[in-house]
């Protein structure tokens, strides 16, 4: 049950953004908006203010704004002109389009935000384990030394050990540690090895042949440094969804991997039982992956809006109806597609799993 409510919780507050950034900048640009929906099929409570109804739908599964004038072609008066999709410039149109995806991302930098001045936990620099026969035991490294510096380099956490020896590559490191309160210096030269990256490839690395001690503490940043890591970890969270989905494209990473509703509220469930910090940073990651999944050239999803608009831009002229008719049946076939094999997906894990 609590996997369930957490999964509406957050689907809820996801959808609400994305839907909130088209309504808000379709408003802006004198768009007339007739409904903002969250959710599909049977209306559950609906309110009319102004010109505009907000509703919540029956099923949760998305939602979406209806604005006035959407389909060109219809014969309207000039008032109506004013406040008709259609009849706004291609970039004002491309701008509503855009604005859903773009509030997911946001979304996801502000959540970032939060975490940073919250206080994230990071592995200390602590040593854990010597492994045999590795770089690290041949220079003499001891369980419970703490790495202070690796040739000069100020080291505060394990992740910066990773990537300063990664950085300096294969040369010998002269490593400053901590132990038993007085600081010793080794000398040691890493050893080139084959690895797997996150996507399941071959990378090339260096490694000592140590592992940390398990401690964390707790890190802290001011507003402005937590705003600029927030927006670094979205970048880097967005660049990996999308490489993620070339991958899948190119076969790198298996389609069994692709997961739908019925995954996302297992793992719902999961964060919740962790604590609300993890629950946040989901959303924040859910929040990165609904936008560039909605800037998939899909006719029925914004980018799929976008390409069209796109299209209009260069040639002067709106692309032809039947065209468009064409490609969104092609696209909700492809979604809908998508959608099946993601619940097979799902479905297949729960009994292989279980």
């Amino acid at each position: 049950m609590q996997s369930v409510i957490t999964f509406i919780v957050v689907l809820a507050v996801l959808i609400f953004v994305h839907e909130l950034g088209h309504f808000l900048v379709a408003r802006a640009c004198r768009v007339r908006v007739l409904t903002f929906a969250i959710g599909f099929g049977p209306t559950v409570l609906s309110r009319k203010r102004g010109e505009t109804e907000y509703a919540i739908k029956a099923i949760p599964l998305g939602g979406y704004v209806k604005m006035f004038g959407e389909e060109a072609g219809a014969p309207l008066e000039p008032a109506e002109k004013a406040v008709a999709f259609s009849h706004k410039s291609v970039w004002q149109r491309m701008a509503i389009v855009f604005a859903g995806p773009l509030f997911n991302m946001l979304t996801a930098v502000v959540i970032f935000w939060a975490v940073f001045m919250w206080g994230v936990p990071v592995l200390t620099s602590k040593v854990g384990e010597v492994q045999a026969d590795s770089a690290a035991a041949e220079a003499g490294f001891q369980t419970g030394d703490v790495v202070q510096a690796i040739d000069g380099r100020p080291i505060a956490e394990w992740e910066q050990i990773r990537a300063t020896v990664q950085d300096l590559g294969g040369r010998t490191l002269d490593v400053t540690v901590d132990r038993a309160g007085a600081p010793v210096t080794l000398q040691v030269t890493p050893r080139h090895t084959t690895t797997k990256n996150l996507f399941g490839e071959d990378i090339q690395v260096w490694l000592l042949g140590i592992s940390p001690d398990g401690d964390f503490v707790t890190q802290r940043f001011g507003p402005l440094k937590a705003g600029v890591m927030g927006i670094e970890r979205t970048y880097e969270i967005t660049r990996l969804t999308a490489l993620g989905i070339v991958k899948l494209i190119q076969r790198t990473i298996p389609s069994d991997t692709i997961g739908g509703p019925i995954l996302i509220a297992q793992m719902a469930g999961e964060q919740a039982r962790e604590g609300f910090m993890n629950v946040a940073v989901f959303v924040a990651l859910l929040s990165v992956n609904l936008g560039i999944l909605n800037l998939l050239p899909i006719p029925v999803l914004d980018g799929g809006h976008l390409v069209f608009l796109g299209a209009e831009a260069v040639m002067g002229r709106p692309v032809s109806v039947r065209v468009r008719e064409v490609a969104q049946q092609a696209g909700l076939f492809v979604l809908l597609a998508l959608m099946a094999f993601a619940f097979y997906n799902d479905i297949m894990r729960f009994f292989t799993e279980g």
